[in-house]
């Protein structure tokens, strides 16, 4: 059991170097939201957190596997029960064709219920001649090109928190209510592999068919074995703005520890994981699972200070260390980080995030990720750990259930001149349902081939 850093509070972050954070113009205003939201009870609670840690502590062991996807950033616009209902619903399908090619239980953790703060490449950004701050995520600032919308409001906060709130009620009422069924789930997969362009994914649909006819024989149905009707759905984001994770950081009742009441699991930014920076000092405290992105930037060296400071005990299930490279250069970076974490004997869960190191600007001037080069950071990510003898843990998505066009390529074979026609994201493009679900079947046959099954073919 992690237990906090000795003398550690949860405003320790205020006396150490910050980055990628707002600086609110109205102090007294800032100080009063804190206030509030510290009164709110807790998003999530400390034992569904020990449960995650649990859960992602086999997937290091390759005993599981860990399948996190959703929103590039929350928007407060486009918050209903629709979309999030129905990026829920891609993630239960890729998780029923995830535990066929794997073979082991996947732990279904959404980007969702939090992720409403972005990192920036710069503090401004400029519009016709305009030049006003970034825009940081609805729960800073307003996406709207205007200077108004662009001042850091910190009644965003408990805008953010009640939606957050409402979504956790909703997807926990989706995880136990009868939507899960995973008959239910794997008939939506059936129409998506009945596609004429998806007919190298019909074989392993039908593998999968067969597995549940024959459960279903057996007598093992969804009435006396409640988990094929259920299931565990955990909530995660970047835990980048310290005023509104210090204000929802609770006390568990159960161990007096520290525990981050925002969401299940929480990560650490590739631009905000400085070993002695005020993001690795909150979350060095708290119980929950950590996240560490890594991307190319990241030294050997403060991959073993990083390591040290936010899992000293080395538990399981503590730490993922979430690799973005970018394809063609996994090669280069994940070996050499592998190792170290080998020559320390630590515990982590290794997780592929193929959407940030692929971001692209089209013809068009859309921001893209091309299908082929995210399937291709994947597939070198998996050849990697093989060649290393190493556990490929999980994945790590950008995506979302909606029709969206926002990354090019899959099935339906997105173009440069389609981006325009659905481009909804307020921040990165997203995968939509379709190539999530095909990224899901692509990554199915690497989980199996790694087990030594039959490959099937995917052209």
């Amino acid at each position: 059991m992690t237990t906090a850093p000795k003398g550690w509070t949860k405003s320790d972050w205020r006396d150490r170097p910050r980055v990628q954070m707002p600086d609110y113009p109205d102090a007294a205003a800032l100080k009063a939201v804190e206030a509030q939201l510290a009164k709110y009870p807790p998003l999530v609670f400390a034992g569904e957190a020990r449960r995650l840690k649990k859960a992602l502590g086999a997937a290091a062991e390759g005993r599981a596997f860990l399948l996190q996807g959703g929103d590039c950033a929350e928007s407060f616009a486009e918050f209903s029960a629709d979309n999030i209902r129905d990026t829920f619903r891609v993630m239960l399908q890729m998780a029923v064709v995830l535990t066929y090619g794997a073979k082991v239980p996947v732990v279904k953790v959404g980007r969702m219920a939090g992720q409403f703060a972005k990192p920036r490449s710069a503090p401004t950004e400029a519009m016709g001649g305009v030049e006003l701050p970034s825009y940081r995520g609805d729960i800073i600032n307003g996406f709207d090109f205007t200077a108004d919308a662009r001042i850091p409001d910190p009644q965003r906060m408990l805008q953010a928190y009640t939606q957050a709130a409402a979504s956790l009620n909703l997807l926990r009422a989706f995880s136990t209510g009868g939507f899960a069924d995973i008959h239910r789930v794997h008939s939506w997969t059936l129409g998506f592999a009945e596609h004429d362009k998806a007919e190298r994914y019909r074989e392993l649909s039908n593998r999968i068919s067969d597995a549940l006819d024959f459960m279903t024989a057996a007598g093992i149905t969804p009435e006396n074995a409640h988990t094929l009707a259920s299931v565990e759905f955990y909530t995660s984001h970047e835990a980048l703005l310290l005023e509104y994770e210090e204000a929802l950081c609770r006390i568990d009742s159960t161990t007096g520890l520290p525990v981050a009441g925002s969401g299940h699991m929480i990560w650490i930014g590739d631009r905000t994981r400085q070993p002695d920076g005020a993001h690795v000092t909150f979350c060095k405290g708290v119980q929950n699972p950590i996240g560490l992105k890594c991307g190319p930037s990241l030294s050997g060296d403060d991959l073993k200070r990083l390591i040290t400071v936010l899992n000293p005990e080395n538990e399981p299930g503590r730490l993922t260390l979430i690799a973005r490279f970018g394809a063609g250069t996994v090669g280069e970076h994940l070996p050499r980080l592998i190792r170290v974490v080998r020559e320390m004997g630590a515990n982590v869960l290794w997780s592929c995030d193929p959407m940030h190191g692929n971001t692209i600007k089209s013809a068009s001037g859309y921001k893209t990720r091309p299908f082929d080069s995210v399937l291709r950071e994947v597939r070198e990510f998996f050849a990697v750990h093989k060649a290393e003898g190493t556990v490929p843990g999980g994945v790590h998505f950008e995506m979302t259930g909606k029709d969206v066009t926002e990354c090019t390529g899959g099935l339906r074979a997105v173009t440069d001149e389609d981006l325009s026609s659905r481009y909804h994201t307020a921040c990165d493009p997203r995968l939509n349902a379709s190539q999530s679900l095909e990224l899901a079947f692509l990554v199915a046959e690497e989980l199996s081939a790694q087990r030594g099954g039959s490959r099937v073919a995917v052209g």
